[in-house]
């Protein structure tokens, strides 16, 4: 009797049924080349922008209504469930580009290169675990620093925009 042959497919249903595939992502390991800091920086602006409207929340007095101490609390949660999201963007965009894009030969061309993203991490940290805005504003500058050393690799000359954003600031383009 010939021996059966299973085909790959029917052997990797089979192989899911009995150990269920875990989801992941990635930006794309294919790797699909194309990388771009400015999400990364419009994470910062926001983080720095939360900011600014915790600051400008006017904490209610000891005699206010529940509903206004409750609208407070809210925005405040609000406000803050941002901020953690986009530092931790900040992060996650500066790594996928330091991790996929960079090579060997760019951190030979720029050594400062990985110091600047450790130190972005970190600040990214540091304006996640409080509210001051010099933190924030340090993190910007970190994430446009990064962008202008990113087109550097790449050959382009950047310029620097009005971000028109409420948080003020600038946005680091490719000239």
């Amino acid at each position: 009797m010939p021996a059966r042959i299973w085909s790959t497919e029917l052997g990797n249903r089979l192989v899911d049924a009995l150990v269920a595939p875990r989801t992941v992502y990635a930006h794309c390991d294919i790797p699909c080349g194309i990388y771009d800091p400015h999400e990364a920086q419009i994470a910062a602006l926001t983080v720095l922008r939360m900011d600014q409207l915790i600051g400008e929340l006017a904490v209610p007095p000891t005699d206010a209504k529940p509903e206004d101490r409750a609208a407070y609390a809210s925005k405040l949660a609000r406000y803050t469930v941002v901020k953690e999201q986009h530092s931790e963007k900040v992060k996650q965009e500066i790594r996928v580009i330091w991790g996929d894009y960079f090579t060997p030969d760019h951190v030979k061309q720029y050594p400062q290169a990985h110091e600047m993203v450790w130190k972005i991490l970190k600040q990214a940290s540091k304006a996640r675990q409080g509210t001051a805005l010099a933190d924030a504003q340090e993190l910007v500058k970190q994430v446009q620093d990064f962008a202008e050393l990113f087109w550097k690799t790449k050959g382009a000359q950047t310029r620097r925009a009005p971000s028109l954003q409420k948080s003020g600031g600038e946005i680091v383009y490719p000239a």
